[in-house]
């Protein structure tokens, strides 16, 4: 059977539906309240994770979902794991694991993540996992040309954020899509491949102003710079972009 993606309309999120239903999400970035901190901004406890958590929830119960698959940076902080990850991260895993199977794909902020982990809780390699034709990983890591019959690769770890100051969405999360030739990711396939760049999860990842935005570096975008065309998308599902404004986001 050959597994249908869809986009979850308004939501940071991917139905990927085969004998059983998958939602794929990213980026949750979990405790990051610990580096606003240090910045002197507060949110107050447990605001985010419970906002998250139960946003998950919701969508795991409307869809109908078989297992929620997360690709990467579940937590914030990169080497270590801080005060608030110490609660909050074995928080959201023993909540979601009440309504759904959870497979963790891990991102680059994801060390440690094992201690926070209920046993139950499937974790792949970084490289990621492949379901069908489909590739979903975090995104910081170059594929394996093991996996070079997919057709699609669907990862997080940029978190795109869309600048326009006349635009109603600026400053806003959201999807990039984007098509290129297979073989600049895997040197011996032919063909054409769908990479689609899911926005993070995390509600407070958007930006007020241009300066404060901060790219993420992905060895697979950085393959198909120069020789991909995309779409840029609000989370509505309107498209307001084309390649020529992806170098702003990626």
């Amino acid at each position: 059977m050959v597994v249908k993606t869809r986009i979850i309309e308004s939501e940071p999120a991917i139905v990927l539906e085969e004998e059983t239903k998958h939602l794929v999400i990213t980026d949750l970035h979990i405790g990051f309240e610990n580096l606003l901190s240090r910045k002197k901004i507060f949110l107050g406890s447990n605001s985010s994770v419970k906002q998250i958590t139960d946003n998950v929830s919701n969508l795991i119960r409307r869809e109908n979902i078989n297992s929620l698959i997360l690709l990467g940076d579940i937590k914030s902080s990169i080497s270590q794991i801080s005060k608030n990850e110490w609660n909050d991260v074995p928080y959201f895993f023993n909540e979601i694991k009440k309504v759904s199977d959870i497979i963790l794909v891990p991102g680059n902020h994801d060390a440690s993540i094992d201690k926070l982990i209920p046993n139950e809780i499937s974790m792949t390699n970084s490289k990621g996992l492949v379901i069908d034709d489909v590739l979903l990983t975090h995104g910081h890591t170059m594929p394996s040309e093991n996996f070079s019959n997919v057709n699609r690769i669907i990862m997080g770890h940029i978190h795109p954020i869309f600048f326009q100051e006349d635009s109603l969405v600026n400053g806003e999360r959201v999807w990039i899509s984007l098509k290129a030739k297979k073989e600049l990711i895997f040197p011996s396939a032919k063909g054409e491949i769908e990479i689609t760049v899911i926005p993070s999860f995390n509600p407070y990842f958007y930006a007020t102003q241009k300066r404060h935005y901060k790219k993420s570096i992905s060895p697979i975008i950085e393959k198909i710079r120069n020789e991909s065309i995309g779409k840029i998308i609000t989370l509505g599902g309107t498209i307001i972009g084309n390649e020529s404004q992806l170098p702003d986001l990626l």
